[in-house]
C-alpha cells in the first residue's frame, strides 16, 4: 500500500487536488484510509517541497506564476534534452521499441487532453530511464513533479494533440539512429513548443 505522502502526491499529480484547492488533514485521512499523523507529516513535506503554500492557517496547493514557469520550461528543456542526448547513446533496441510502440498507441488518445497528458509523462519519464543516468532521472522527477502544479495541460489546446505526437516521432526516430545531436535538438524544439502553446493558452485566458 502507498504511505500518505505518495497518494497525495498522485492526488495532485492526476488533477483530482488542483491549484488553489485547500487540503484539510482530516479529509485526506478519511478519504485514503490512513490516521492523521502520516497525513500531517506527509503535508509538512510537500510544503517543505513547495508543492503546498500556507493560507492564513490552511495549507493549500501551489501554484506557478508567469516566471515560475519560464524557470521551469528553461531547467526541463536543459535536462530533456541531456536525457534524450544520453538516450541515443545508451538506449537499448527494446527501450527504443517501447518508445516507439508508445507513440504509435497514444495516437489513441487524440481528442482526449487529460489522457494524453498522462501518456505524454510516460512517454518522457521513458526517455528519462534509457538515458541509463540515475541522478539526471531524479532531477527530471522534481521537474515532472512542479509540472503537476500547472492549472491545466498545453495539450488541450487545438492541434496540439497531433503536433505533440509528431514530435515525440522525431525524438524516438533520432535515438534510434544513435544520433545525439537530432534527439536533443527534437527534445528542446518540443519542450519550445509546449511553452509557446501554454503562453498563447495564458494570453487567452487573461483576454477572458
Amino acid at each position: 500500500m502507498k504511505d500518505a505522502y505518495s497518494l497525495i502526491l498522485a492526488a495532485i499529480e492526476s488533477g483530482t487536488y488542483r491549484p488553489g484547492d485547500r487540503l484539510v488533514e482530516s479529509e485526506l485521512a478519511e478519504r485514503f484510509g490512513v490516521s492523521r499523523t502520516p497525513v500531517r507529516e506527509a503535508l509538512q513535506r510537500l510544503e517543505t517541497q513547495q508543492m503546498l503554500v500556507r493560507d492564513g492557517r490552511s495549507l493549500i496547493v501551489a501554484s506557478l506564476d508567469h516566471n515560475q514557469l519560464a524557470e521551469l520550461y528553461t531547467v526541463r528543456a536543459e535536462l530533456e534534452a541531456l536525457a534524450a542526448r544520453l538516450a541515443a547513446r545508451h538506449a537499448t533496441p527494446e527501450e527504443v521499441r517501447v518508445l516507439a510502440q508508445m507513440v504509435a498507441d497514444d495516437q489513441k488518445a487524440v481528442g482526449n487532453p487529460e489522457a494524453l497528458a498522462r501518456a505524454n509523462k510516460r512517454f518522457h519519464h521513458q526517455i528519462h530511464l534509457a538515458s541509463h543516468n540515475r541522478y539526471l532521472v531524479q532531477q527530471l522527477d522534481l521537474v515532472h513533479r512542479s509540472m503537476a502544479l500547472m492549472a491545466r495541460t498545453s495539450l488541450a489546446a487545438e492541434g496540439r494533440s497531433e503536433t505533440a505526437l509528431a514530435e515525440h516521432k522525431r525524438i524516438v526516430d533520432a535515438i534510434a539512429a544513435g544520433d545525439g545531436a537530432a534527439a536533443d535538438r527534437a527534445l528542446r524544439q518540443h519542450i519550445s513548443m509546449a511553452w509557446e502553446t501554454r503562453l498563447k493558452l495564458e494570453a487567452a485566458a487573461d483576454r477572458d
